[in-house]
């Protein structure tokens, strides 16, 4: 597989929004901008059936990592599913007990042949912990000229954390980070915009923590939409990836009946406004 490495990313290029849209990354691959996260499915059946479940009904972006210790089970499902492997953009990530250069090299194999794969699609550093994050950073640019990964990039960096990356030829393709109209990081986004990073959401529905806010409760009245669908539509209009979560079938299917409707200029400029530091996840800030 041929690999192309562009040392400086052009800006984002405006996405139509539906659920075959794919937003191209700063080395050119097309990246889906919704998709299934598979954190805390259990590993085995459950893992696979929402897989399966997902890719039968659209999805193409299935989102894992080493700890979620089901990588196994999203490649069984994968190859089960009758989508073709190109078609499927599958997304791990590098565990904290694994940065330094030969470590980044090893894990990453190694998911690779948990998954039964040749390539993964993206491959991130999960968190920026104390540590060579540097010297982890080189392995994923080898690992990515190699052709092990189609794309590289991190997740949960903040500012601080990607101008550790300024000296590398390559530029993280992706950042994810927690995101909602509850924890509206501008600063991370337009950073990431600036230098090309498209910025991947997960947690996009508060893990079902704000789910019954009245405030979103009211605009999803006005259009006709469950408030899981308003703060997802809410992301992709502000140029967000999501990746929920869910293995219920009734959630996957709600989670992509966004794109039949847009929410007006007012009702996000009300949305921006709900911001106010919810993080569900472990603050990232707090790393050094």
């Amino acid at each position: 597989m041929e690999v192309k490495l562009q040392a400086v990313p052009s800006r984002r290029q405006r996405v139509d929004l539906s659920l075959a849209a794919r937003i191209p990354l700063n080395n050119g691959v097309g990246m889906p901008i919704v998709g299934l996260g598979v954190w805390q499915i259990p590993a085995g059946p459950a893992t696979q059936k929402a897989v399966r479940y997902a890719l039968d009904r659209g999805y193409r972006l299935i989102d894992t990592a080493k700890l979620y210790g089901n990588e196994a089970d999203v490649g069984v499902a994968v190859r089960g599913s009758g989508v073709p492997r190109e078609d499927v953009f599958v997304t791990t990530k590098l565990w904290n007990s694994d940065h330094g250069y030969g470590n980044a090299i090893r894990a990453c194999e190694e998911s690779l042949d948990r998954m039964k794969m040749d390539y993964v699609d993206l491959y991130l550093i999960h968190w920026p912990v104390r540590g060579p994050r540097v010297e982890t950073w080189n392995a994923l640019v080898d690992l990515h000229r190699a052709g092990k990964c189609r794309a590289i990039g991190v997740s949960n960096y903040m500012r601080g954390h990607l101008e550790e990356l300024r000296g590398s030829p390559v530029v993280p393709a992706v950042n994810q980070i927690e995101f909602s109209p509850f924890l509206y990081q501008r600063d991370v986004l337009e950073y990431c915009r600036q230098r090309g990073i498209v910025v991947e959401a997960y947690s996009p529905l508060t893990r079902g923590m704000k789910l019954n806010d009245r405030r979103v409760r009211a605009i999803g009245a006005k259009y006709a939409k469950s408030p899981a669908q308003i703060l997802l539509r809410w992301g992709l209009q502000r140029g967000l990836v999501v990746i929920p979560k869910s293995a219920r079938p009734d959630h996957i299917r709600e989670n992509v009946n966004v794109f039949d409707f847009e929410i007006g200029e007012e009702d996000m400029r009300a949305l921006d406004g709900l911001g106010h530091g919810l993080h569900v996840s472990w603050d990232p800030t707090d790393a050094p």
